[in-house]
């Protein structure tokens, strides 16, 4: 192993540094992903239950004590309840976008590294070739392989390992960037939903 790290040249070192990067915000992305997941509609449930008591501060608790996206939405719905329908509508569309990046936070990076990674493996194929020439260049005719091998290692090496780190790395910044999608689609056409909810619980509250 330490021999194809020595072999593959700075640039598998450039490589290997941006698969443990890369690994870092996949692991990084998926324990966020399932810290925010909730049972939407047992939260739905829950707090539909404690607006029709008029119990806001319980209502608010339960956001508070289930943290996700939707549980956002939702608390910033209550807080502004005393507001015209509008202006609710308005605040809980800023606080869905105030979440867009926290559910895109570096996958850009993510997808920074798919790209470079394998250009970093034509760049290492390039500087292997030259080796190889440079060799030929001074040496003439090689009736021994071994010289020419070290050159010719580093360009496959890194070839190699460049498409190793780029395809898991698309693949999971792909996967990532449509959970992201369809997380900012279903919090879009919740905010109809919220403003019912607490409208009517508020319209109850009032007729009581």
């Amino acid at each position: 192993m330490l021999n194809v790290l020595i072999k593959g040249g700075p640039v598998l070192w450039a490589i290997i540094l941006l698969a443990f990067i890369g690994t870092a915000i996949v692991i990084e992305r998926i324990l966020y992903f399932r810290k925010i997941r909730v049972d939407e509609e047992k939260l739905f449930r829950r707090i539909k239950s404690s607006l029709e008591k008029g119990h806001f501060d319980e209502a608010l608790y339960i956001c508070d004590t289930n943290y996700s996206p939707l549980s956002v939405l939702i608390k910033v719905g209550i807080e502004h309840r005393d507001h015209p329908e509008h202006i609710q509508r308005e605040v809980i569309k800023d606080a869905a976008n105030q979440e867009v990046p926290r559910l895109e936070k570096n996958l850009s990076g993510l997808g920074t590294i798919a790209h470079i990674a394998p250009l970093l493996g034509l760049l290492g194929t390039v500087t292997g070739t030259m080796k190889t020439f440079g060799v030929l260049g001074q040496f003439g005719a090689v009736t021994d392989p071994g010289i020419l091998a070290t050159g010719i290692s580093e360009a496959l090496i890194t070839t190699v390992a460049g498409i190793l780190v780029a395809v898991p790395a698309v693949i999971f910044y792909n996967y990532l960037v449509t959970k992201v999608n369809l997380l900012l689609i279903k919090m879009e056409n919740q905010v109809n939903s919220l403003i019912l909810m607490i409208n009517a619980s508020k319209k109850r509250q009032g007729a009581s």
